[in-house]
């Protein structure tokens, strides 16, 4: 799940790329957690805050959107990474949006992608990079909002972008619906939803431009969706 809405932060990419070689900290954050996931027959050992109610400032409390939902492990991540550890990515280029802590890029990694996980938020990224260097993967992290989203769209056409429970404020769906066509041409896009009231809406605006696909995760009660641009 992404940090909030993508209407903070200057625009600017910060990238960086983590794995276990690199020479950037990687002790464990004061304070963090461990959870341990099964994915595709694989345990990913995912670090996170202890308790998300302590990174709250005043900032938070006056503005929805700076709620750091990316501190928790949500079903929708989950069942995404679930969905692409089962795929062989064969160094197809990844693209997470509101990476979160990371989960789905990993498991992307792990399925053989070429992943650069991204998100608003400094922290979120932060833990992404420590998370991948947790379980030895190597993936780039960028800081960047969907409403400046030049430092994605540039690299693109991307082979894959997924995202997780990413529609929960309804200003989502009108950045997403004019994003994702600046960032596939012939691949795809995945995106877990757990049945989010906007969810409906922006996914009955893309069936004008894409060719939807959905299952249903056997373990969550999330739906991964498959988008497809329609030929023109």
């Amino acid at each position: 799940m992404q940090s909030g809405p993508q209407n903070r932060g200057t625009g600017q990419a910060h990238r960086q790329v983590a794995s276990s070689a690199d020479a950037l900290d990687c002790d464990r954050p004061a304070g963090a957690v461990e959870d341990v996931v099964a994915v595709g027959g694989l345990e990913i050992r995912m670090l996170r805050p202890r308790n998300s109610e302590e990174l709250l400032d005043e900032d938070a409390f006056e503005h929805e959107e700076f709620l750091p939902y990316w501190a928790e492990l949500w079903p929708s991540s989950r069942a995404l990474a679930r969905a692409i550890a089962v795929r062989a990515l064969r160094g197809r280029r990844t693209l997470e949006l509101g990476c979160g802590l990371g989960l789905p890029s990993i498991a992307a990694a792990m399925a053989g992608g070429r992943v650069t996980a991204s998100d608003w938020s400094p922290e979120s990224v932060q833990y992404t990079a420590i998370n991948a260097r947790h379980n030895g993967i190597r993936l780039e992290t960028v800081i960047c909002s969907w409403a400046r989203p030049e430092p994605l769209s540039e690299r693109a056409p991307w082979d894959l972008v997924i995202a997780s429970d990413v529609l929960y404020e309804r200003r989502n769906v009108e950045q997403l619906l004019d994003l994702l066509p600046r960032l596939v041409t012939s691949g795809e896009v995945w995106i877990a939803d757990p049945g989010r009231p906007n969810a409906d809406s922006f996914f009955e605006r893309a069936r004008e431009q894409w060719i939807v696909e959905e299952s249903r995760d056997p373990e969550q009660p999330v739906t991964v969706h498959r988008l497809r641009r329609i030929s023109a």
